[in-house]
């Protein structure tokens, strides 16, 4: 019986046998686990980093700085796969691509041997941030045009002419700085180090001044592109390319804004290269003519478009009347902030204060285009005076309704005072925040010291350019000697615009 010896049944060596088969099959089984206890399947191993067990070490370190990474363990070969493209707004959520962050020493795997100090370390890094910079700011730049203006084109979401409006002159600036990119590799030596970036700065800096049209013409385009967001063919195809990998969250109007950003951003990337190179260095002297390059080149970008940022709102200002026209307005070259806030009945407005005049407005929607209405009067900024009012000090639409009223309602309350035909007269706005509050108290304040510094320089000793000078905090006026003409509208239509392209918000290009 397959080789068993089984002795025949019945005899004495039978027996034997048995009780000998029971000892070892009792045996066996005591050694087994229970049969009724679950056991955990052998799963699929889907990555080479669960059969590694987590080990505790020190962070690899290089010359000068400690470097913490996380390890992948991805096949080269294998292609990566895309998120597929979503097909509802409710769809599974994408991947973000995100973008990985890679320094100098890194890229060129810095050793020891090659005997470099930290601070030259920290300027080679430096350089190397300023080329990748430009590296990343040409993808984002042909990413803009391949995945939103082409396609939006091709598909007729928006017109050619549209679609110009809002891109402006973008395409102009992609060789503009793949010429940067190309002279600063040309410069890098085979061992990654990059000795000389000075003179190639001082010669491509004048290039930027292309900047100007491309700036200038922003206000317009955010203002079209948020209309054309109503469209519901446009807003579909932004919040695809929302959610999609490549987008990495930004939506266009962040892409179209990069450029900008970039702008703003030399003076800090060049400072850093200056930091951390030797004063007797011949790239030293030639940096910090760079670094007043390009700061004079912003600041005459920043003033030709605040330029452009006040005449396109003073354009789009819609009288009631003919007596509401100001000559201030029409003189004005400078929007100091705008923005919108509250009365004390809650009615929504958009405030504007430009370089010599204050104006209320509320919005309303002409010809599907966002203008801003006046109501009352246009304030001259040398006749105003303002007070900041505590939390609580302000009575909304009247005494009963202020006595029951939300203490959250009754914050961030200011008031401005002027006298108009020998009366004294009031509007008490209500801002978003503290910050926002303040931030608006400190454009006043700063508008009526440039008025009165203009009325000193012309008129040595006016007393007008004391009286601009002078703070209402010193007035101590009870609420019955100022008459408050918070105005009863009606609530705007459009919801809050931020104060953006604006000193309030930080002047778009300001250093």
């Amino acid at each position: 019986m397959g080789g068993w010896n089984i002795p025949d049944a019945g005899t004495a060596g039978f027996c034997v046998w048995c009780a000998s088969l029971r000892t070892s099959v009792a045996g066996f089984f005591m050694n087994r686990e229970p049969s009724n206890k679950r056991t955990k399947p052998l799963s699929r191993v889907t990555s080479l980093a669960n059969l590694i067990p987590p080990v505790k070490s020190a962070p690899l370190k290089r010359i000068g700085q400690t470097i913490q990474r996380s390890i992948s363990f991805r096949g080269d070969s294998r292609p990566e796969i895309m998120a597929p493209w979503p097909r509802g707004r409710h769809g599974a959520p994408a991947i973000t691509k995100r973008r990985d962050s890679k320094l100098w020493s890194e890229t060129f795997d810095v050793r020891v041997d090659q005997m470099l100090s930290s601070k030259e370390i920290k300027r080679q890094e430096a350089i190397f941030e300023l080329s990748q910079g430009e590296q990343d700011l040409i993808e984002d730049l042909k990413l803009a045009k391949k995945a939103y203006h082409d396609p939006m084109l091709k598909l007729s979401i928006m017109t050619e002419q549209e679609l110009n409006q809002i891109f402006g002159t973008l395409d102009s600036l992609i060789p503009l700085h793949e010429d940067l990119l190309s002279r600063l590799r040309e410069a890098r030596k085979p061992d990654g180090s990059t000795e000389h970036v000075g003179q190639i700065l001082v010669n491509w800096l004048p290039c930027l001044d292309s900047y100007n049209g491309y700036c200038s013409n922003q206000v317009a385009a955010k203002a079209l592109l948020d209309h054309k967001k109503q469209d519901r063919r446009v807003h579909d195809f932004l919040q695809r390319c929302l959610e999609s990998p490549f987008s990495r969250k930004l939506d266009l109007w962040n892409f179209l804004d990069i450029p900008r950003s970039r702008l703003v951003k030399y003076p800090l990337l060049l400072r850093e290269i200056v930091k951390h190179t030797p004063n007797d260095h011949p790239d030293h002297q030639l940096l910090d003519e760079a670094i007043n390059m390009i700061q004079g080149i912003v600041a005459e970008i920043n003033a030709q478009t605040g330029e452009s940022e006040c005449r396109y709102y003073k354009e789009r200002l819609v009288y009631l009347e003919d007596s509401q026209r100001h000559v201030l307005i029409d003189e004005s070259r400078v929007l100091s902030c705008h923005g919108e806030l509250k009365n004390n009945r809650g009615a929504k407005l958009h405030v504007f204060l430009f370089q010599d005049v204050l104006v209320i407005t509320r919005t309303v929607t002409l010809n599907e285009q966002l203008c801003y209405q006046l109501y009352r009067q246009p304030i001259p900024v040398r006749d105003l005076e303002w007070e900041d009012l505590q939390d609580g000090e302000i009575r909304l639409g009247g005494s009963i309704r202020g006595a029951f009223s939300n203490n959250e309602r009754t914050k961030n309350f200011f008031r401005v005072t002027f006298r108009s035909r020998g009366q004294l007269q009031s509007y008490s706005f209500q801002a978003s925040d503290s910050f926002n509050k303040q931030q608006w108290l400190n454009c006043i304040r700063q508008a009526k010291e440039a008025v009165a510094a203009s009325c000193e320089a012309s008129y040595p000793g006016n007393p007008l350019s004391e009286q601009a000078a002078s703070s209402l905090e010193h007035m101590d006026r009870s609420d019955s000697d100022v008459s408050d003409c918070s105005m009863d509208t009606s609530e705007a239509s459009a919801e809050c615009l931020h104060m953006e392209h604006s000193d309030l918000a930080g002047r778009p290009l300001e250093v």
